[in-house]
């Protein structure tokens, strides 16, 4: 994990919520640390939760710089992590909040009281679990159910147990809750065991195994580039689930149906999430978070610009200024409103 260089007491202090908060210390006191950006100074920490998400939040930190913030270089931060520091007036914003796959987040550190939504970055982001095209076809595997079966579970079996290897999501993520949920609501746990190390290194062994002819199953959500390496319809198949279940966090109507299948994971919003304070103090930054919106497919094509190498943060920042340039029009526009 990238951290902010600890060179003044914000810093420093964010250092240690991330440290404490990654060693399992929850509800800690962080002794000589105050939180509290000077809005005077108007510089603006940002976090992110992978690299892949960068993309975006050059593209927010371009326009803040033009309205004439400085803003340092943003971190990959877990996402659990990222909110807590954002509530506890470490971070200032995140341009990755999952609504609702981060409820969860958001309640456990002050809700409404210390965070605020400031509008949809990223509109319709869908997530689910996908199988190989050719195992679902032989085995005519189309749900996710069907993995109570131990003869379906032990095709997709990587580690020699007899039980299927979900690739899934670490710690930290808001999808890893849903994916537990899910093994005990569908009654798979003796079937199935959900890998939840590293997930992109996972994914590359997913991709090798569907290239070489091999099953593999696991989650993924877009826009992200594993789709456009293994693409649903012709590669891989999404699976559906006999039925929508969600950790109680979940309330209301969630949407969790897709060109007609249930994926069994709520359709979210990505959204520009800020901390109270900063928002009250900054409205001009408020309402160019509010008029942003960057479509699924330009995320997904500069996540693909990474698979095939150019992704160091020098890269994506590249990416994030050409977008920008190629789209200055509708730019200026969210600029126009912020002022």
């Amino acid at each position: 994990m990238k951290l902010f260089h600890a060179t003044d007491t914000r810093n420093r202090c964010l250092l240690m919520l991330l440290t404490v908060s990654l060693t399992g210390g929850l509800g800690f006191g962080l002794s000589g640390c105050s939180g509290g950006s000077n809005a005077s100074e108007q510089v603006l920490r940002p976090a992110y939760g992978t690299l892949e998400e960068l993309f975006q939040t050059e593209i927010v930190n371009i326009g803040l710089e033009e309205l004439g913030y400085t803003v340092v270089s943003g971190s990959e931060v877990e996402y659990d992590t990222i909110h807590q520091a954002i509530a506890n007036d470490y971070l200032d914003f995140t341009t990755v909040h999952w609504n609702p796959l981060h409820t969860k987040f958001v309640e456990e550190n002050g809700g409404s009281n210390n965070l605020v939504s400031t509008g949809t970055i990223v509109q319709n982001a869908i997530q689910g679990y996908s199988i190989d095209q050719a195992t679902a076809q032989n085995y005519e595997i189309t749900n996710l159910e069907q993995l109570r079966d131990p003869a379906i579970a032990s095709l997709f079996d990587t580690d020699g147990n007899g039980k299927a290897n979900l690739v899934g999501c670490p710690p930290g993520w808001g999808c890893r809750d849903v994916i537990e949920h899910h093994l005990d609501a569908y009654q798979l746990r003796e079937t199935v065991e959900h890998d939840n190390d590293n997930y992109f290194a996972l994914m590359n062994q997913v991709i090798s195994a569907v290239e070489t002819g091999k099953p593999a199953l696991y989650y993924t959500w877009t826009p992200l580039w594993v789709s456009d390496i293994l693409t649903p319809g012709e590669q891989v198949e999404w699976l559906e689930v006999p039925y929508t279940s969600l950790p109680d966090i979940y309330e209301g109507e969630i949407q969790t149906i897709v060109d007609g299948k249930n994926l069994g994971f709520a359709v979210n919003q990505i959204e520009i999430l800020a901390n109270r304070s900063f928002i009250e103090t900054n409205p001009a930054a408020r309402r160019f978070f509010e008029s942003v919106r960057i479509p699924t497919e330009a995320v997904s094509l500069q996540n693909q610009k990474m698979r095939e190498g150019e992704n160091t943060t020098s890269h994506i920042k590249e990416h994030a200024q050409a977008w920008v340039d190629e789209n200055r029009t509708l730019f200026e526009s969210w600029l126009a409103a912020a002022e």
